[in-house]
């Protein structure tokens, strides 16, 4: 149930390289899968199951364009 109620989210789409059943291979290029053997990272199967712990999270820009006199009161 739970693994249903994850993938209703919008942001996660399904890719072996944040699978809970895949491991990413040494060389970083691929991912090794107990189920399906050798895939891409971008590639997916009907056994995915999201592993919130492999995502890389998007890296948040610092506010360019204010001094510290606008930060003042």
């Amino acid at each position: 149930m739970l693994k249903k109620a994850i993938l209703n989210f919008k942001s996660v789409t399904p890719a072996c390289g944040i699978c809970l059943n895949g491991k990413i291979s040494p060389d970083g290029d691929s991912v090794l899968c107990p189920k399906t053997g050798i895939r891409a990272l971008d590639s997916s199967c009907r056994r995915f199951c999201y592993d919130p712990l492999k995502r890389k999270p998007v890296k948040i820009r610092k506010p360019s364009g204010f001094s510290e006199s606008d930060f003042k009161l």
